[in-house]
């Protein structure tokens, strides 16, 4: 479930230890607000208290990911962006697991065939990386860019079966 509304309030976080390094999850404490990757800046310390159970149900799905045991998540979200940026974001959660999609075609999904470029910077915003799969879009000439970087998106590709 995606709803688009922009978040305001506390924020809870929660360490993941992954194959891919330390995730940091993020949650208004009903919704996944952000997912930070192992090479971003970590958001502020968020509430002390127990983690909401959204935070533990994404750990727990991210978990199976990682271990393949899952292919699709059923988490809830809430996207902070400007409408194009939500709309290339919730185009890139129809990408299956296990395939590729150049960003000329993304461009073409969202309506806008001559913005490749477009959809490559809503992309690098994705605030929920991995979840909403920006690692699934590549270049037209090769495996295109990441914000954690080319090593990870490799890694989350082969985890899915992709060889980039």
């Amino acid at each position: 479930m995606t709803t688009t509304r922009t978040h305001s309030g506390p924020t809870f976080t929660m360490p993941l230890d992954t194959p891919i390094g330390r995730l940091v999850l993020e949650s208004d404490g009903n919704v996944l607000i952000g997912i930070w990757l192992p090479t971003q800046a970590r958001p502020r310390q968020g509430q002390g208290h127990d983690a909401p159970p959204v935070l533990k149900d994404t750990a727990t799905q991210l978990e199976e990911y990682f271990a393949q045991e899952r292919t699709e998540f059923d988490v809830p979200m809430e996207f902070d962006g400007t409408a194009f940026q939500k709309e290339v974001w919730a185009e890139l959660t129809h990408i299956p697991y296990g395939t590729t999609i150049s960003y000329g075609e993304l461009a073409r999904r969202v309506g806008r065939p001559k913005g490749p470029r477009a959809v490559g910077q809503a992309n690098g915003r994705n605030p929920i990386p991995i979840i909403v799969p920006c690692h699934r879009v590549v270049a037209g000439n090769g495996i295109g860019g990441y914000g954690g970087g080319l090593p990870m998106k490799r890694t989350l590709l082969a985890t899915e079966g992709v060889s980039a």
